[in-house]
C-alpha cells in the first residue's frame, strides 16, 4: 500500500509546488505586459500581443523543443547559468516551473489586459490631477478595480500548470519524486498498467480543476455584475 502511497502523493505535491511558483512568476510578468499593452500605445503592439499569446497555441512539445534549446546546457541562457553558477535546469523541478510558467502565462496576460482596459480613464486622470504619481494611481486605483479579472486569469493559470504535460515532460524528464509531476504520473500509470494509480491521480487532477474553473467563474460573474 505504500507504494501507491507516495506514486500518489509524490506527484501531486511537486505539481502543487510546480504549480504554484508557476501561477507566481505567470501573474508578476502578465501583471506588467497586460497593463503595459492595455495603456500602451506603440508600433508593433499587436505582434507584440501575438507574441505573448503564442504558447497558448503552440504545441507544448514545440515549446518544449524551444525551452531545451534555449536553456539546455549548450543553450544560451542555460549554458551561461552552466558556467556562471554551476545551475542545470534540464530534468529539474525548477525546469518544470519555467516550462509551467510559460504555458500558463499568456492566461494570465490576457486576463489581466482586459481587466485593466475595462478600468476608466476618468478616474485614473483624476487621481493624478488630484497629485498622485503613476505608481500610486497604478497601485491604489488600477490595480484594486482590475484585480477580480486578474485573479480569474491567475486561477486559470494555475489550473493549466496543474495540467502541464508536453513541455514539461520535454524539460525535466519523469524522475520519480523529483520532477513526476501529476500529468506525467498519469501516463506513466497507463503506461504501467496500474489503472488505481492512474484512476486516482485523474479524479484528483479533475476534482482541483473543477474548483479553480467554479472559482474563477464566480470571480468574473462578480467582476460584471
Amino acid at each position: 500500500m505504500a507504494p501507491v502511497s507516495d506514486s500518489v502523493l509524490l506527484p501531486l505535491l511537486l505539481s502543487l509546488k510546480v504549480a504554484g511558483w508557476a501561477t507566481l512568476f505567470a501573474v508578476v510578468v502578465g501583471i506588467a505586459a497586460g497593463w503595459a499593452l492595455a495603456r500602451g500605445r506603440f508600433a508593433g503592439r499587436e505582434v507584440l500581443d501575438a507574441f505573448m499569446t503564442l504558447p497558448m497555441v503552440m504545441p507544448p512539445t514545440v515549446l518544449g523543443y524551444y525551452l531545451l534549446v534555449l536553456i539546455g546546457r549548450r543553450g544560451p541562457i542555460g549554458g551561461w547559468l552552466d558556467a556562471q553558477f554551476g545551475i542545470t535546469l534540464i530534468f529539474t523541478w525548477q525546469g518544470a516551473v519555467i516550462a509551467a510558467s510559460i504555458v500558463a502565462f499568456p492566461l494570465v496576460y490576457k486576463a489581466a489586459r482586459a481587466a485593466f482596459e475595462e478600468v476608466p480613464r476618468q478616474i485614473e486622470n483624476a487621481a493624478r490631477v488630484a497629485g498622485a504619481s503613476e505608481w500610486r494611481v497604478f497601485a491604489r486605483v488600477t490595480l484594486p478595480l482590475a484585480w477580480r479579472g486578474i485573479m480569474a486569469g491567475a486561477m486559470l493559470a494555475f489550473a493549466r500548470a496543474l495540467g502541464e504535460f508536453g513541455a514539461t515532460l520535454m524539460v525535466a524528464g519523469s524522475i520519480p519524486g523529483r520532477t513526476q509531476t501529476l500529468a506525467i504520473a498519469v501516463y506513466e500509470a497507463v503506461q504501467a498498467g496500474q489503472d488505481g494509480v492512474a484512476n486516482f491521480l485523474v479524479v484528483v487532477t479533475s476534482v482541483v480543476c473543477i474548483v479553480v474553473l467554479v472559482g474563477s467563474g464566480r470571480l468574473l460573474r462578480v467582476r460584471h455584475a
